[in-house]
């Protein structure tokens, strides 16, 4: 699977494209009201006409900003090379402008102009920083993605996608204080894209002590996704939440069976495993035991593929990896 389609809606509002420089809708009169869509503000991938904080400067002027509740931010210029370091910049001194910000998706870039492993990533804690009222924040690439630690008082909902997401960023996140969280998705990745994190560096997400209205976790796109399983088998944040994701990555009938034997998840209102290696004998388990309880539960194998070599290794495959 690749990503191949920009986002149609972000923070619950339809994505709309702020016009390029040759644009001539750019005039505000022709433009869609402030609050009602998420502005999109993207230059081509390569050989643009204008940087990524040029244009921004252009919705600055045409668009009532005070009004603005979400941002997208598309492809910057040169994304293989260069990363996202003006387009935060530009965002940090833009803060007293958007003061109605609410949510904030950065790297919304398909595989035409760049694969999702390749979008050269950097420090995003300072648009945590800048803007504290914000609530849905998503990332996308994990080449170089650093992600300390932080607090933030309003942030409902985190994402970030990679193909590997590395260590320190898994680490920092883990580490972080969020206590109105109420969404946490994240794709561990592959190895080979920098994935480099192992089950104990999720153990505080398994505890969930700095995350106490986390609802919805997403630990998925993993190779290490039996694991992961295993572990959130007596994971006390299982408890208290509704919707568990573990869909994407390389899940075998050993890290479904050992979800099975450990707490009940008969209180989940929604358990996701779809792109799995599972029998037919485990998948049907798994919706047996769970769909009469109310679960609603995906086990669809999608497009999950398998390769065996001549010695008889078989190798398997996460959903988003390039």
């Amino acid at each position: 699977m690749t990503i191949n389609r920009h986002l149609e809606e972000f923070h619950g509002l339809p994505a709309f494209d702020f016009p390029d420089a040759d644009g001539t809708s750019s005039r505000a009169a022709s433009l869609p009201a402030p609050e009602t869509v998420a502005w999109r503000i993207a230059v081509d991938a390569y050989d643009s006409k204008e940087q990524w904080e040029d244009a921004f400067a252009r919705f600055l002027t045409a668009v009532e900003t005070q009004r603005v509740r979400a941002l997208i931010v598309g492809a910057w210029s040169d994304v293989y090379d260069n990363g996202p370091d003006a387009v935060i910049e530009a965002l940090v001194a833009a803060r007293d402008r958007l003061p109605a910000l609410r949510g904030l998706f950065l790297a919304d870039i398909v595989m035409e102009e760049c694969e999702v492993s390749w979008i050269v990533q950097g420090d995003v804690s300072p648009l945590l920083e800048a803007f504290p009222a914000l609530e849905e924040f998503g990332v996308r690439g994990g080449s170089q993605l650093v992600f300390p630690a932080v607090r933030h008082e309003r942030l409902r909902s985190l994402t970030v996608e990679a193909g590997g997401m590395p260590v320190g960023a898994v680490r920092g996140i883990a580490g972080s204080d969020l206590p109105a969280l109420v969404a946490l998705d994240l794709w561990l990745g592959t190895s080979e894209y920098g994935g480099d994190a192992d089950v104990a560096d999720l153990e505080p997400f398994f505890a969930g002590t700095r995350l106490p209205s986390l609802s919805r976790l997403g630990l998925r796109n993993s190779e290490i996704q039996d694991d992961i399983c295993g572990a959130l088998a007596s994971a006390p944040v299982v408890a208290r939440l509704e919707d568990l994701d573990l869909s994407m990555g390389v899940l075998t009938d050993d890290g479904a069976t050992a979800l099975l034997s450990g707490q009940p998840l008969t209180h989940l209102k929604k358990l996701d495993l779809h792109h799995n290696y599972l029998s037919a004998a485990l998948r049907t388990r798994l919706l047996e035991t769970l769909e009469p309880a109310g679960v609603l539960v995906d086990v669809d194998q999608d497009d999950a593929e398998s390769d065996e070599e001549e010695d008889g290794t078989v190798w398997r495959f996460v959903a988003v990896g390039e």
